[in-house]
């Protein structure tokens, strides 16, 4: 467990140096444009869903954001190469989701995961935003859901729930740098797999590096504070790195990961097998499309 803190900790370090050499550049440019930017929210990613993680930003009122995210096989390894084209023609794990903004500030989201068929509600909200004149320095996200396993060999309907919280700290330190590190709680009511613990807590942590106004390379990584995971030499901490493309209304993610699940609840409970060394990587995608349900006001007729 203390290799993979310390790599969390090299990760967080480094991008709060890259950070520190761009805060009076920053400090400048918010002092030049204070007249104009006065306590406006700043955009601190670009969609609401990282490789792994969930972000900070939330889906503005009366929109709908629908998610298709999707991992393949493994990419090497006695599962890949060659006769599954690289694990193209095998299939991990596909979610399909729809986030909906009841406010710009809260959302209600459903959706489904392959693995254990696992179907999920989830509440998101956003406690406090970053602003650009500086009097908030970050944002905080709260995430709150519940998933349910119709299917498998379950008890009763209690047995088949799982739980997840989550705090997101999200800030964007410079035009070209966001960082965000969240707490998670995970508790399955029978554990996921045999033998792990029904509770136990996690750490994600996230950047976000501009590569062109339109294009960005995140880098992903979560750790879970189980004795399962810190025992398990199967176990390896889920890591994805992607590069995000936005395009119009779509954000377009192509990435690479080690993880075969999709929803938290499942990638932090279960990392069985997933290790870089032997060839057990994903390609994966996620696409986002944003579908605007306000009412625009009419150009009237001359």
């Amino acid at each position: 467990m203390k290799k993979q803190l310390i790599l969390l900790a090299a990760l967080m370090g480094s991008v709060a140096a890259m950070a520190q050499n761009n805060s009076t550049a920053d400090s400048l440019l918010n002092a030049m444009s204070a007249g104009n930017n006065t306590n406006e929210p700043v955009a601190i990613f670009k969609s609401s869903r990282m490789v792994l993680t969930q972000s900070s930003e939330t889906v503005k009122k009366k929109n709908l954001n629908f998610l298709v995210i999707h991992r393949f096989g493994d990419f090497a390894g006695k599962q890949g190469g060659g006769q599954t084209y690289f694990g193209l023609d095998a299939v991990n794990d596909v979610y399909l989701g729809f986030e909906y903004g009841l406010s710009d500030n809260f959302n209600i989201d459903i959706g489904r995961s392959t693995i254990g068929g696992l179907a999920n509600l989830e509440l998101k909200y956003a406690l406090l935003h970053q602003t650009s004149n500086g009097s908030s320095p970050l944002a905080i996200t709260l995430v709150g859901e519940s998933g349910v396993r119709p299917y498998g060999s379950f008890g009763d309907v209690s047995s088949r729930m799982s739980y997840f919280a989550q705090a997101i700290f999200a800030r964007r330190f410079s035009q070209d740098l966001s960082l965000q590190i969240a707490p998670s709680y995970v508790r399955n009511n029978t554990p996921i797999p045999a033998g792990n613990e029904q509770d136990f807590a996690a750490l994600s942590g996230t950047a976000r590096i501009k590569v062109s106004k339109h294009m960005g390379v995140i880098i992903d990584y979560a750790h879970s504070f189980s004795s399962f995971a810190s025992n398990s030499a199967d176990f390896s901490d889920p890591l994805g790195v992607g590069l995000e493309i936005e395009t119009g209304g779509h954000v377009f993610t192509m990435n690479v990961t080690n993880s075969r699940a999709i929803n938290e609840i499942n990638y932090l409970s279960n990392g069985q097998n997933t290790a870089y060394g032997i060839g057990q990587y994903r390609i994966g995608f996620t696409i986002s499309r944003m579908f605007d349900f306000n009412s625009h006001k009419k150009h009237k007729e001359e």
